[in-house]
Parts: structure tokens; C-alpha cells; sequence
């Protein structure tokens, strides 16, 4: 075996996982049209697959909710061989760790003679990602899942799923116009073939729109263009799911094997390193920074450098250089974190009505335990109704899915954001479980709610106006249907008597689809309005009293 073959295979593996990463992302786009959906057909591939087989998520989920949920289990593919081998899943199968080592490998200005080989050298700041992995499994204990804003594949997913895709479909759209209303027959056809081929890989059925999409963008490609100062920075520095593993590889058995008589310090094994791990022979070699590029053994004239079972261990420090006072900061603020944030507006107090979660979604408390902003519900909503959410929550419900009826309604068909959330925010219902679709749904099965609508009066064309309006009653999916109509005799501005029909919530047959909302016709401020009053997953945020919120009342009112 040659030098380069170990990093050839590297590559080879960070290619197809990547490809195979997008791909999934790819099927969770083009899988979601409407007919697909309202016929009831499940998702074909496990878009989830990334997610669930990352430990950093499963460990997170874990302690914030008491519970593993299923598919995370998965993840011992990853934790398991990490003890053995390293952290080979930030070198060969990470995407976020691909496109990093991708940009990593560019050679900018700032990274060429004797200033590169030093930025690729071991720096203190490289632990700041084992701080925040403590901090942020502190607060996983006291019941939040903030480390999934950091966690490499939720960013990733977030990212790409709700700014970096959308932003593609819509320039693909763009060219492909230009292109269709050619004058010359030869772009027209081209644009034509392209627009096929497209409109089953790359292209959206509808043009999504997502609220913060430029910010999560910019944060996406800042982390990506840090890479042409530092090499891999957010793996080295921030990523806690590396500082997981660095951890868990504490105990492997494959290291690196330095012979120093066989060294003519050319530091040519400095030049590529990914990690900042020395593998220099005359430093000692940093095992958990190692992403086991194997870059170090390539690039080695001498062959003084490889990687064996059972290596020398006086070249090799096992573990990461903390401080134990900063350790200790890590933990207080993990601990401080989630009781600061609860003590604001949003949790508990002073709820926003906008905040209005996925059908299946859990009470906010279990919600916000176990959600990790990974979008996969929003990126697979085929009416694109999911939007992260900024203040809704509260801060930490930062990026978690709101329905936003202006955007696009729930379709009462469609259970999909419960399929492919990894943790269980989402639980995974059925159509006869949602009860939205009266034919699949059982007889006496109480549909799932997601809020209730209500009329501002002043803005309504029948109320307000006495113009015939009736899209928010031909929308309402609901059978019977939760608006109705009733007419009325009003009298126009010229005295002319006129029949009207006027809408009317039913609050006991109303879901919270938002479709009424979504069609409404008064576009600036709509007449129509759905909030999460009445929602399911809720015993108090009730408008009617049935004989669940009833008792409830009861013992409250007792104590």
C-alpha cells in the first residue's frame, strides 16, 4: 500500500457520503408535491439517516428528555468504531467536515510559506469546542437541546434546507425563464430539456420561502470562507460533536507512529494537516484532534510518518489539554443557560399566539427538549407553512418549526414532518390519527388541532364593507366544515339593501390549518387569523371547556 492510497480512499469516502447526504436532501424536495402527499404515500428513503446516526444528537436527546428515541439508536454505528479507530467520522463521512476540508484545501493568500505551516500547528483555542460540548450538555440535563444549533449536521441541514437550496431554485427558475422566452428555437429547447431533467433532481414544484433565510445563509458561508484562514476552523474550534468524539476516541487503538531518525524536517506533514493535531515528529501528536486524513502520511518523502495498532505512546498525548477551571465555567454556564432563558417572555409567560407547532408536535416543554432545529420538517412541508422560528419561542425556541399560515397552510393530508423528525419533537402520526381526511379517519377520533381562527371584523369584506366574500369558507378543509356562513340584509352607500353572507368560526370543528388565512383576500394584514388557542398538544391553551379542561380548572382552583 502505497503513501497516497489512504488519502485517495479519504476522498473517495468524502465524496460518496456527501453525494449521498445531498441526495437525501434532494428526495425530501422533490418527494413533496401535493399529489404525492394527499395519495398517502410515505417518504421512500430515510432522509433522516445523517441525523439519526449522529451521537452528539442521540446523547443530547437522551439527557434533555429521559428517553432514546428509536432511530437514534443508530448511532452506536458511529460511537462504537470511534473507540477503536478515532474520529474517522470527521475525516471520511462528515458532510459539514467534506465542505470544510474542500474550502480548507484552498490556498489563499494568508496561507502560503512559513504562515501556513504555523496556523496548522496545535493552538489552545482548539478547546473551546470541549467547553462548549460541557456547557451544552449541562443544559441538556436541565431539559434543553440548545446543542442542536451547533451540532454539525443540523447545521448543515438547517442551512442548506432553508437558504442555500431555496436560493438555487430560485436562480435555476430565473435562467430557465430566460431561456424559455428566447428568441432563438435552439435555448428554447435547451431550456425545455432542462427543465425536465431538473424538475426531478434539483428543482422545487413550488419556489420555497423561508423566514431568516439570508441570516442562516451568511452564518453558513462565514463558517464555510473561515476555512481560508484556518483550516477547518469550525471543526478544530467550535464543533461540539467533534469534541464528542474526541472524547469517546480517548481509547483507540490506532495512532500514529513517529520515527524521528527518518525525519529531515521539511514539515511537508504540517502542510495539509487538518486538525492541528502535530504531527510533526519532533512535537508530540494531539490524538484527539486527529481527523485521521491520513494527509500527514502522503505527504511524508521519508516515510518517517505512519498510522498502526498499538503506537508508541511517548509521541502521543491522549487527551484534551483542558483547564479545569474553565471546565468548571463550562458547567455553571450550562447550568444558568436554560433557567435565564425560561425567566423571559415566550416559555411559560405572555405566550406569542403565532406560535403555532407541526401537527404530532409535543407540549412545549417535551417540544423544546427534544427539537434540534434541524429543518427536515420545515425542508419536506409541501405547502412550505414550516418557518424557523426567531422570537416566537422565546430564545430558545430559536429556529424550532412555526407554522406561518400567510406562507403556506397545513395540508390535511400530510403527516410527513412527523416521519422524518429524528428525535420525536414531531411524534409520527398517521392520516387517521390526524383526523384531518374524513374518509381515512375512524368514527369518534378527535382530529390533531393546531389552533383556532378568528375574524377582525374590521377588515373582513362582508363585515366590513358588505362585499361578498366567501374564500375562507371554500378553503376550510374540514367536514363538516368549522366556517360557515350566514346571510344578512345590509344596506350599501347609496342605500341600496343587499344580501350579504357573513363567515363564522365553528371553534369545536376548527383545526388550525390556516388555510383560510393563507387564501384570504386582504393581503396586508389578513381578515381572518388563526392562533394556537384550542391546539392539542396543550390541557390549558383551551378556548372551550370540554370535560378534560374542565377538571383541570377544577384542581387549579382548589389548590
Amino acid at each position: 500500500m502505497t503513501q497516497q492510497t489512504l488519502p485517495r480512499f479519504r476522498r473517495l469516502s468524502q465524496v460518496l457520503f456527501l453525494l449521498f447526504f445531498l441526495f437525501l436532501m434532494m428526495k425530501t424536495e422533490s418527494f413533496s408535491s401535493l399529489h404525492a402527499v394527499r395519495e398517502g404515500a410515505r417518504l421512500p428513503y430515510p432522509v433522516s439517516f445523517f441525523l439519526q446516526l449522529d451521537p452528539l444528537t442521540a446523547l443530547a436527546s437522551a439527557l434533555s428528555s429521559h428517553t432514546l428515541y428509536r432511530g437514534l439508536l443508530w448511532s452506536l454505528v458511529i460511537l462504537i468504531p470511534t473507540f477503536f479507530l478515532g474520529r474517522f467520522f470527521c475525516g471520511w463521512i462528515c458532510p459539514l467536515g467534506t465542505l470544510n476540508h474542500f474550502f480548507g484545501s484552498w490556498k489563499s493568500e494568508r496561507k502560503r510559506g512559513p504562515e501556513r505551516l504555523e496556523r496548522n500547528r496545535y493552538k489552545k483555542w482548539q478547546t473551546l469546542k470541549y467547553y462548549l460540548l460541557v456547557a451544552g450538555l449541562v443544559a441538556a440535563l436541565f431539559g434543553g437541546s440548545l446543542l442542536g444549533i451547533m451540532d454539525p449536521i443540523s447545521f448543515t441541514v438547517r442551512s442548506l434546507g432553508t437558504s442555500v437550496f431555496p436560493t438555487i431554485n430560485y436562480a435555476m427558475d430565473a435562467i430557465l425563464a430566460s431561456l424559455h422566452h428566447s428568441p432563438l428555437a435552439p435555448l428554447r429547447t435547451v431550456g425545455l430539456v432542462a427543465q425536465l431533467v431538473l424538475n426531478e433532481t434539483l428543482l422545487s414544484f413550488r419556489q420555497p420561502h423561508y423566514h431568516q433565510a439570508f441570516f442562516l445563509g451568511a452564518i453558513f458561508i462565514a463558517v464555510l470562507v473561515l476555512n481560508l484562514r484556518i483550516t477547518r476552523f469550525w471543526c478544530r474550534a467550535l464543533c461540539p460533536l467533534g469534541a464528542l468524539l474526541a472524547i469517546a476516541s480517548r481509547w483507540s487503538i490506532l495512532g500514529l507512529e513517529k520515527d524521528s531518525h527518518h525525519c529531515n524536517d521539511c514539515n511537508r506533514c504540517l502542510l495539509d494537516c487538518q486538525g492541528g493535531d502535530d504531527p510533526v515528529p519532533k512535537a508530540k501528536w494531539r490524538k484527539a484532534e486527529c481527523h485521521l486524513c491520513f494527509n500527514c502520511v502522503g505527504e511524508c518523502p521519508e516515510s518517517g510518518i505512519s498510522f498502526t495498532f498499538f503506537p508508541a505512546s511517548p509521541t502521543t498525548i491522549d487527551t484534551p489539554n483542558l483547564q479545569r477551571r474553565r471546565a468548571l465555567t463550562g458547567v455553571a454556564a450550562g447550568a444558568a443557560l436554560l433557567p435565564i432563558l425560561r425567566t423571559g417572555p415566550g416559555f411559560a409567560a405572555d405566550k406569542d399566539p403565532r406560535l403555532i407547532r407541526p401537527p404530532g408536535a409535543l407540549d412545549e416543554r417535551s417540544f423544546l427538549e427534544r427539537c434540534i432545529r434541524c429543518g427536515e420538517c420545515m425542508k419536506v412541508c409541501p405547502n412550505n407553512a414550516l418557518q424557523p422560528a426567531l422570537m416566537e419561542a422565546g430564545v430558545e425556541g430559536l429556529w424550532t418549526p412555526v407554522v406561518a399560515p400567510r406562507i403556506g397552510y397545513c395540508e390535511p393530508s400530510c403527516v410527513l414532518c412527523g416521519e422524518v423528525c429524528p428525535t420525536g419533537a414531531i411524534w409520527e402520526i398517521t392520516q387517521a390519527e390526524k383526523a384531518w381526511m374524513p374518509a381515512s379517519a375512524p368514527k369518534d377520533t378527535k382530529p390533531v388541532r393546531l389552533g383556532t381562527a378568528f375574524y377582525n371584523r374590521g377588515r373582513c369584506l362582508p363585515w366590513a364593507m358588505a362585499t361578498e366574500c366567501i374564500v375562507c369558507e371554500e378553503w376550510c378543509p374540514t367536514s363538516p366544515k368549522a366556517i360557515y356562513l350566514r346571510p344578512v340584509e345590509v344596506t350599501d352607500s347609496t342605500g341600496f339593501v343587499k344580501q350579504i353572507r357573513q363567515p363564522y368560526v365553528d371553534p369545536s370543528r376548527c383545526v388550525g390549518c390556516g388555510a383560510c388565512q393563507f387564501a384570504c383576500p386582504v393581503k396586508d394584514q389578513p381578515a381572518v387569523y388563526v392562533t394556537s388557542m384550542g391546539e392539542s398538544r396543550s390541557k390549558t391553551n383551551q378556548i372551550l371547556l370540554n370535560r378534560d379542561t374542565a377538571g383541570l380548572s377544577e384542581r387549579g382552583a382548589k389548590r
